[in-house]
């Protein structure tokens, strides 16, 4: 039970970081370095929460989305299982629950996701300031 609790917190921090632009190493860039770089996208990130733009749009319902998902794929998982020991129904119900829950708390301390507003606010501040937004990852 602990390996199961520390293997699920090192993925959450994991998944804290989100996602962020990735930038094309143009001239500019390779003239303020990625230190700067790293500065200015926290600049023009801050810059967008302030302006309104949000962060996570649609937060609830990818955790609805994921709690489902991972939901159905414990229930397949544990009917398998139990058909392997001769108790299909029983497996199936730990595995269903056990996949609901893996599923809201992976979703819940995940990083959200940044709304179509926000990523085009940071881009174009990025290009404003001489960089080249490739895309987010």
């Amino acid at each position: 039970m602990r390996k199961a609790f520390l293997l699920m917190l090192v993925m959450s921090l994991a998944g804290c970081a989100g996602p962020k632009p990735v930038l094309y190493p143009n001239a500019h860039y390779k003239q303020v370095g990625a230190e700067s770089a790293e500065q200015d996208v926290a600049a023009c990130r801050e810059m967008a929460e302030k302006a309104g733009a949000e962060l996570g749009e649609g937060r609830a319902a990818d955790v609805a989305k994921n709690t489902a998902i991972s939901g159905g794929i414990g229930a397949a998982a544990g009917a398998v299982g139990g058909a392997i020991v001769g108790a299909a129904g029983s497996g199936s119900a730990v595995g269903a629950a056990s996949g609901v829950v893996w599923g809201l708390l992976g979703s819940l301390f995940r990083a959200p996701d940044p709304g179509e507003a926000y990523k085009h606010f940071v881009n174009r501040c990025l290009a404003e300031r001489g960089y080249e937004p490739m895309g987010w990852n």
